[in-house]
């Protein structure tokens, strides 16, 4: 059930504002900016703690998501094994809500008790007083505030939203944004208890104010972050303490059970009003032991492309990576961090885990090799990333993987021969090394219009220049191939049946091509060489960075890329400068291989005659043209 807009206090008052809600913000700046100029206030005011706390709770909840999507460290203790989707993400898009509103209702706090600007540094006593005013008022009050939200006109009009999403998250947590503006009001209620009550008995200090408030923070993401990180073997020491500390396996039961488990942080609530979930224990010991990974059936193997993309993986900001890549000013900032990042990599000699998703009851990861696209054409760094991807590949094999496709560079011509050289070298692999070229060939072909007659191919004798040269040929069109490699031109001429070699064309210069309206980049052209093209031309590309659009009056393909399936599940991810739900040619290339069980590896030369099979295998299964 979903909530309805006209529910008193079930929307939020800046709900139309969308980013431009961090401008109520301001006034805080203002204020402190004004008080520290003008005034000369040395001591800090009230504003700038409440700009601090607010900085750093959104610090915690970012640091919980980062962890909790690191999959090399967390695929095995994952609590449920799908994936967040686009939906989800869209639903948690302004989590950070609560922020600003708790923001607000902390500086009413203080106009209306103005005394809290002169708490203490630090006061032991508060800390006791804080802590048996939290277990003695807050925690019920929300166990049973909880329960009324569980009720029919609360949950259907309010708490629906929460629960909407069955896998958590730290965004997901009812704290943060993932509900509505009651239920936060009520929770700023909840967590001011202890922080007013403390005061009242004259133990308060600001001390006091930050560790509850990022403390209660820290404990709600992890309760929602679906890895269990508490062990059981704890419990199993300590017996009494699973009664007084929830696990995120705990409060991941209540989402997918939802008659139960209601309590904040002490499952002693939950176990007095008889609301515990007799399960939650041995499934915790199940999940905590670290063997709840699920084997994928199919890999994309896939590698860093600069410092700045490095930022789009799916475990730094998913407000990046939810959406296609793109320079971002304000990341500038991030830039030493990255290079730090960088150097480090040479030092990981092994692929990670960076994203999943599922496809017909089968499981996708995508894993990354720890090189960026600079170091593929560094002489000396040849050897160590050719062992990396070998390394890469007999993991696979060894896990049960059935296709691993090589994405880029990782299956460069200059490196590893398109993958051949592995399967050269292992020749008993199980698991089907792909480069997906062959469907990549395919969208690339089947963007040319049908009325084509002659078509000019930069990067002719490449893999894929090679493969396109001998397809367009067999359809009589005219390709002139711009090559200063005369053998290399033959070479793929004597390919082609006899009664087709005439529509091969050897040119050498760019001038060839200025009555040509069909062009072909398979390498990097600069904006001087595309003023050769005639107005009108439409630039296909399957050249990596993709040609600066630098002609008006022309226009631009992108890179060859095909849309998923619709029943793709937990893809919350977007393929580098790929949309939603689209990702390269080659990528769905080594999917069609798994869907449709081939048992060969896709390595090496194109075979040309699979062409118009695989593209009509990736129709069939549901891939759609971009």
């Amino acid at each position: 059930m979903q909530r309805m807009d006209n529910a008193p206090l079930s929307t939020w008052p800046w709900e139309k504002l969308g980013s431009y809600k961090y401008l109520l913000c301001g006034p805080f700046h203002a204020s402190l900016i004004y008080s520290m100029i003008w005034e000369q206030i040395q001591n800090p005011r009230w504003c700038l703690h409440i700009l601090l706390l607010c900085a750093l709770r959104g610090l915690i909840h970012q640091l919980w998501f980062s962890y909790c999507n690191m999959l090399f460290l967390t695929q095995n203790y994952r609590i449920l094994q799908q994936g967040i989707d686009f939906k989800q993400i869209d639903r948690e898009w302004h989590w950070d809500n609560f922020i600003i509103l708790q923001a607000f209702m902390a500086s009413m706090a203080l106009l209306s008790f103005p005394f809290l600007e002169n708490l203490p540094l630090w006061n032991t006593k508060g800390i006791m007083f804080c802590i048996v005013l939290h277990v003695g008022i807050s925690e019920p009050l929300y166990y049973w505030f909880h329960r009324l939200l569980h009720t029919q006109y609360f949950f259907s009009h309010y708490h629906s939203l929460h629960h909407a999403s069955i896998v958590t998250q730290p965004f997901t947590e009812l704290l943060a944004g993932m509900a509505t503006l009651l239920e936060h009001l009520m929770m700023g209620v909840i967590m001011g208890i202890p922080i007013l009550g403390t005061w009242l008995y004259g133990h308060g200090s600001i001390s006091l104010i930050y560790g509850y408030i990022l403390v209660f923070d820290f404990l709600r993401c992890m309760g929602h972050c679906n890895v269990e990180i508490i062990p059981h073997v704890l419990f199993q020491i300590f017996p009494l303490l699973k009664y007084f500390l929830y696990t995120p396996t705990y409060h991941s039961l209540h989402h997918t059970e939802m008659n139960t488990n209601f309590c904040l942080f002490m499952p002693l609530y939950d176990s007095i009003w008889k609301t515990i979930n007799t399960k939650s224990w041995d499934i915790h010991e199940r999940t905590s032991s670290g063997k709840n990974e699920r084997k994928a059936d199919f890999v994309f193997l896939a590698h860093l492309v600069d410092i700045m993309a490095a930022l789009h993986s799916p475990f730094f900001f998913r407000s990046l990576s939810s959406h296609k890549f793109s320079f971002k000013l304000f990341l500038i900032p991030m830039w030493p961090f990255l290079f730090l990042l960088m150097n480090l990599s040479w030092v990981l000699h092994t692929t990670f885990v960076a994203g999943f998703y599922n496809l017909r009851g089968r499981l996708h990861q995508t894993w990354i090799v720890p090189r960026y696209g600079f170091q593929y054409f560094l002489p000396f760094a040849k050897e160590g990333i050719n062992k990396v991807i070998e390394e890469a590949i007999l993991e696979a094999d060894r896990m049960g993987v059935k296709v691993i496709s090589l994405a880029a560079l990782n299956k460069n011509e200059s490196l590893n021969g398109g993958g051949a050289m592995y399967v050269k070298k292992h020749p008993n692999l199980r698991v089907r090394v792909v480069h997906g070229n062959t469907l990549t060939a395919a969208v690339i072909l089947h963007e040319i219009p049908q009325d084509v007659n002659q078509v000019f191919l930069t990067g002719a004798t490449s893999k894929l220049g090679r493969a396109i040269s001998l397809y367009l040929s067999r359809k009589k069109i005219r390709v002139l191939m711009l090559t200063q490699s005369t053998e290399r031109f033959e070479s793929i001429r004597r390919e082609a049946p006899i009664d087709c070699q005439k529509f091969l064309v050897q040119v050498t210069k760019y001038q060839a091509a200025q009555n040509c309206k069909t062009w072909i980049l398979g390498k990097w052209c600069t904006p001087r060489e595309q003023s050769w093209a005639p107005a009108g031309t439409h630039f296909h590309q399957f050249v990596v960075p993709q040609v600066l659009e630098f002609r008006r009056g022309c226009t631009y393909g992108k890179l060859a890329a095909l849309r998923l399936p619709q029943d793709v599940q937990g893809l919350g991810y977007c393929e580098y400068t790929m949309e939603r739900g689209v990702i390269h040619a080659c990528h769905a290339g080594g999917i069609v291989h798994l869907l449709e069980g081939w048992t060969h590896h896709e390595t090496g030369a194109i075979d040309v005659d699979q062409i118009d099979v695989a593209w009509t295998a990736a129709l069939t299964h549901g891939f759609k043209p971009v």
